[in-house]
């Protein structure tokens, strides 16, 4: 069980000027964007602009701050208005998207997972989560926070696995908590 702080996170320029990538986990460790197996991060976009294609990936995506983008491409029948928090939307990472604001600065969070090798269901939950549920994945707080023992994780904060185990429950601190959980799953 691995802790961040999404705050302690350098950010990555993008290469197009457009924005700026937070990596929470990559796995495997160290590997590059041709050669991971999943990967979990928090980009923030800034412009209007074009959005990376990943051949052979899987993605999802979900706002979390900010008024959010329309993602469009054409030839894969895809014109989605992600404006609405914490509603994670999958899409094929062959298709080559635009991106265009609906208004200012926005920020999301997503999931790559290398088809036909790796998958992930990504959900909010605002009861007891169990961290090291499936072979691998990872859980957010987005609001409010959530105790763990005696260790309380806050906004930003949370746990990453790249093995089922056991750890103690993430407990609500109250009603408003949420937090993000994705499960990641082997194929075959």
């Amino acid at each position: 069980m691995q802790r961040f702080d999404l705050n302690q996170i350098p950010h990555s320029p993008w290469k197009n000027g457009g924005g700026s990538t937070r990596e929470i986990v990559c796995f495997p460790p160290g590997a590059g964007m041709d050669s991971f197996a999943w990967r979990i991060s928090v980009a923030t976009i800034a412009q209007d602009g074009p959005f990376s294609a990943f051949p052979g990936i899987d993605r999802q995506i979900m706002l979390l701050d900010g008024d959010g983008v329309q993602l469009v491409s054409t030839a894969a029948g895809i014109d989605h208005a992600l404006q609405q928090r914490w509603q994670p939307f999958a899409f094929s990472g062959d298709a080559a998207l635009d991106c265009h604001l609906l208004g200012g600065t926005s920020t999301d969070f997503n999931v790559m997972t290398r088809r036909g090798q790796w998958s992930a269901q990504v959900g909010i939950h605002e009861a007891e989560v169990q961290p090291g549920c499936s072979a691998a994945g990872l859980c957010m707080v987005l609001q409010g926070c959530f105790a763990q023992g005696e260790t309380l994780l806050h906004a930003g904060q949370g746990l990453w696995w790249d093995a089922a185990g056991q750890a103690l429950a993430l407990l609500p601190c109250d009603a408003s908590s949420r937090l993000v959980l994705v499960r990641l799953a082997q194929a075959g």
